[in-house]
């Protein structure tokens, strides 16, 4: 067990952040921690690190306790945090040997980790520069290196992706994933949740400082009543009846936004032989049509009830 949090408590005056939270994390596991903003992850996070008193509870990672003196255990801990956290006068070479500095005394070792590290997110080549001078994704990956760069073997990332673009975001993502396959535990909170899809063994769904759901991706959206999604182009919308959809057995709803038209099923069931058939027999044509199952987001909207940025 890498990580077990028991019961925690949180309280600022009469606003109760976590709720007698419990969560565990296993060895080797890309865990997605996911929730609505005011939901307890930051606040889950900072008792977790020892940065935050809190009520009561137990905290322990690997097997141990954790309290702010416990430096072997932090040593063994890489913090990627939402926020750029690195000196805009120091160089990225600079900036990645500072941070690893904090954990590796030793300087022969610490260069060839910091190379690593360089090498790893691929900002080599930016060597030299200072932070201003990077893109956004450049200076999210150096952001990445300084948290990663002592090889920890557990990670704590929070959104390390916000306002990069596509190729920087799915190189992120790609790291974190040979970052796992090396050996590191990490913890990943984003609000991307296709990024929560395509990484996570695991996700714990938070709200009102406790966890409401956990468990695979898979798993997840079998608690849900949400089942199939169909998107179809209508292209003559002023033909279409959408109570006879909507009479259609275990049709959650029916939505027709200009020519799109979309219709959410319950589990257990499949619609979309059935609409297109009857769409045929009333003339009405069709251009691209859809059809997927549920979504995490769907597990989230109707588990919490809100948007994942509420």
């Amino acid at each position: 067990m890498v990580i077990k949090i028991k019961n925690l408590v949180k309280r600022y005056g009469d606003l109760i952040a976590l709720d007698h939270l419990n969560l565990e994390v296993q060895k080797g596991e890309i865990f997605g921690l996911l929730g609505p903003n005011g939901s307890g992850k930051t606040t889950a996070i900072n008792c977790l690190l020892s940065l935050l008193k809190y009520d009561k509870g137990e905290i322990e990672i690997y097997d141990t306790p954790m309290h702010p003196e416990a430096y072997e255990i932090k040593k063994r801990i890489g913090l990627v945090m939402q926020n750029v956290a690195v000196f805009n006068e120091l160089t990225v070479y600079e900036n990645i040997d500072y941070f690893c500095g904090l954990y590796i005394s030793d300087k022969q070792k610490r260069r060839q980790l910091v190379e690593e590290a360089m090498d790893f997110v691929g900002i080599k080549d930016f060597r030299k520069f200072t932070p201003k001078k990077l893109s956004g994704g450049l200076l999210r990956r150096l952001n990445i290196a300084c948290g990663i760069a002592h090889k920890p073997d557990l990670i704590i990332m929070d959104e390390p992706t916000v306002a990069v673009d596509p190729q920087s975001r799915n190189s992120i993502l790609e790291g974190i994933q040979k970052l796992n396959a090396a050996g590191a535990t990490i913890i990943y909170t984003s609000h991307y949740m296709e990024e929560v899809e395509q990484i996570c063994s695991r996700i714990a769904i938070m709200d009102k400082g406790k966890v409401i759901a956990s468990g695979s991706n898979d798993s997840l959206k079998e608690i849900i009543k949400t089942g199939e999604h169909i998107s179809i182009e209508i292209l003559n919308p002023q033909n279409l009846d959408l109570d006879e959809i909507s009479d259609f057995a275990n049709i959650l709803s029916v939505d027709l936004s200009g020519s799109q038209l979309t219709i959410k099923s319950s589990r257990g069931k499949n619609n979309l032989i059935p609409i297109l058939d009857l769409l045929k027999h009333r003339d009405i044509q069709i251009g691209k049509v859809f059809s997927e199952p549920p979504t995490l987001n769907d597990v989230f909207l109707e588990i919490t009830g809100k948007e994942l940025r509420d």
